[in-house]
């Protein structure tokens, strides 16, 4: 898990309470962005815009357990809610009313999921956060950074995208910066899942004639992209590999939204 430490100062959501304090959001890390090296990116990244912007956030730390979404998906019901379980209880002794994640898994599950088993609280992908700050004025962007000029095409999360109906914050953001927007041919409502969806990502592909993440980044080097932007940890590992896999890593890169905006900020 992320820690406080000299570089990057993470506030402890127990030791904030220790203090009698309490934060105005929890930031959901998830398994992916704590122990995943190239997620881990994606976590600094959106801690370093929360700390630019002042907002009074805590996360877990070693408290925060996986949502339980890969057991579910993977059919194993009693494992996901004996997680979510422990889950809730850490959050509602905390009192955690609002939550932000950088993961739509995290989001669908906490979100749509968790009510059922006593946890009720405001979720907020952190694309929708990004988007309600720059419409704010908390985020400003500098024009004529290092994307100047650069075009960039958007690939929905199924989590986010059909799941949640969340297609319009991503684009808003990516808008703001000083950048092309260019689509792919299947994007939002009809757009091509990464093909990690589903606890995918952690079992054995089944035999077929092309994988699913490299269809789907070949439809986005067609668009003359130089940078494919990701809102999902899970997509960004897949994009990623058919990037690399369609050895075109030296033209286009895979970054998540946080991240453009956190070297674009002011």
């Amino acid at each position: 898990m992320i820690n406080k430490n000299d570089a990057m100062q993470i506030p402890i959501m127990a030791e904030m309470a220790a203090n009698n304090d309490n934060p105005e959001i929890l930031f959901w890390v998830g398994c992916a962005g704590s122990f995943d090296q190239r997620a881990q990116r994606i976590t600094k990244a959106f801690a370093t815009i929360l700390n630019k912007t002042g907002i009074k956030y805590a996360i877990l730390g070693k408290e925060e357990m996986c949502t339980g979404d890969p057991a579910r998906r993977a059919g194993n019901e009693f494992m996901f809610q004996m997680m979510a379980y422990q889950n809730i209880q850490v959050l509602n002794n905390y009192n955690i009313k609002k939550i932000v994640t950088a993961c739509p898994h995290c989001f669908n599950t906490l979100k749509n999921e968790y009510p059922a088993l006593g946890g009720h609280y405001e979720v907020i992908h952190h694309t929708v956060l990004l988007q309600q700050l720059i419409d704010e004025g908390k985020i400003k962007m500098q024009g004529g950074g290092s994307f100047k000029g650069k075009k960039i095409t958007y690939h929905d999360s199924c989590y986010l995208g059909r799941a949640n109906n969340i297609y319009e914050a991503p684009r808003q953001v990516l808008e703001a910066l000083d950048t092309e927007l260019v689509e792919m041919k299947r994007c939002k409502s009809n757009g091509l899942c990464c093909g990690a969806g589903g606890a995918q990502m952690f079992k054995e592909e089944e035999k077929g004639d092309t994988r699913i993440n490299l269809e789907r980044t070949k439809e986005a080097i067609e668009t003359d992209a130089h940078i494919i932007a990701t809102a999902c940890p899970f997509c960004n590992t897949m994009m990623t590999d058919g990037v690399k896999m369609n050895e075109k890593e030296d033209t286009v890169k895979v970054m998540d939204i946080a991240e453009l905006v956190a070297a674009s900020m002011l």
